[in-house]
């Protein structure tokens, strides 16, 4: 069986091209670095973005594609046809992001942000959330039926841990370098949902090649569920065992990311919400899928991150708002570069209103 990933690196797809090879599958990896084969995993180095690569690698023919990919809805409209006609089976990653607030336990049918919201101003913009539901519509709307929505929510992995808003790289990252976490009151009291990322992609395996699971949508998800605050304390107490050395949280009362025009809506139609999920649709379907213990995953996947320190690049500008709220400096050899650090000391010292004008128009 020859599978094609798109764009399968990140939390999820390397454990799911791991998974895949070792059941005996061919699979393939579009990936933009280059990256060292492996006993039943071929890296194919390129740009899945880019029409003609991905044209090219679409028409040999593929038993299953997992795409991994985020495109905007006209681009994700443009290549439908390809991704639909060239595979038995197309697994599409949307996001239980795209579900309303709800009070009761989500499920596959609960209600979607695009189909119910009000918001005008936020119904204009291709959000994550909007963007995820508007191209499963459009899966539903092709006329093919070999496609398979799968909804992930919150994932995290030894490459990846998130706080809030934040990836590692906006807290985990200050921690190890000596500065306070920045976390904000509004999003630590909410309940959130958390799966381990080989979880999910022990429930994509299953998936492929099920025809139980064609024209299907699956939310791939734990039904436990932790306020941020408890992941908070768990990120706490684990740094300290690692380190010897309790962080500092410093908390505002909403979070930062309400200021600015791009980030306001992952916090106030997700962050915001409490989220609990039903997975009985997925354990019907992939019964012998077993989801891991949340705290003790966070737990150790955070020590295998604090040893390894393997970050992404920094966003100067993003350290110095939170530098702002901490009491604290970056000092100009980590920023590393003149002008970096000019950009850091405008947003650093600026008055908010100005920061505020400056992130929104730029």
């Amino acid at each position: 069986m020859r599978i094609l990933l798109l764009g399968g690196t990140g939390a999820m797809g390397i454990h799911l091209a791991m998974l895949l090879s070792k059941q005996g599958k061919d699979v393939f990896v579009t990936t933009r670095k280059d990256r060292m084969n492996k006993a039943g995993i071929i890296y194919l180095k390129g740009n899945a973005h880019d029409p003609s690569f991905i044209e090219e690698i679409l028409q040999e023919g593929w038993d299953a594609i997992v795409d991994f990919m985020v495109y905007h809805t006209d681009e994700f409209a443009m290549r439908i046809d390809l991704l639909l006609k060239y595979t038995s089976q197309y697994v599409y990653l949307s996001s239980a992001r795209v579900f309303a607030n709800e009070e009761a336990y989500i499920t596959e049918r609960s209600p979607r942000l695009l189909d119910v919201t009000s918001d005008t101003d936020y119904l204009k913009t291709d959000e994550y959330a909007l963007t995820k539901a508007r191209q499963e519509d459009l899966l539903r709307a092709s006329g093919y039926k070999n496609w398979t929505i799968v909804r992930p929510y919150i994932t995290f992995s030894d490459i990846r841990l998130q706080l809030g808003v934040y990836e590692k790289e906006q807290w985990l990252y200050r921690v190890l370098q000596g500065r306070a976490i920045v976390f904000s009151k509004d999003i630590a009291c909410h309940y959130t949902t958390l799966t381990y990322g080989e979880d999910v992609a022990q429930g994509i395996a299953g998936l492929i090649g099920n025809t139980m699971a064609l024209s299907e949508d699956f939310n791939i998800v734990t039904v436990e569920s932790l306020t941020w605050q408890e992941v908070s304390d768990i990120y706490v107490r684990t740094i300290e065992e690692c380190t010897g050395i309790r962080p500092k949280v410093v908390y505002t009362g909403a979070c930062l990311n309400l200021s600015f025009k791009r980030t306001q809506y992952q916090v106030r139609y997700c962050r915001l919400f409490d989220r609990k999920f039903d997975n009985r649709k997925i354990l019907s379907v992939v019964p012998d899928l077993k989801f891991s213990d949340v705290r003790t995953s966070l737990h150790r996947c955070l020590c295998a991150l604090i040893n390894s320190r393997d970050f992404k690049p920094i966003g100067w500008g993003n350290e110095a708002l939170l530098d702002r709220v901490s009491g604290e400096f970056t000092p100009m050899r980590e920023i590393g570069g003149f002008k970096r650090y000019m950009v850091y000391l405008l947003l650093r010292k600026l008055p908010f209103g100005c920061v505020k004008y400056i992130m929104n128009h730029r």
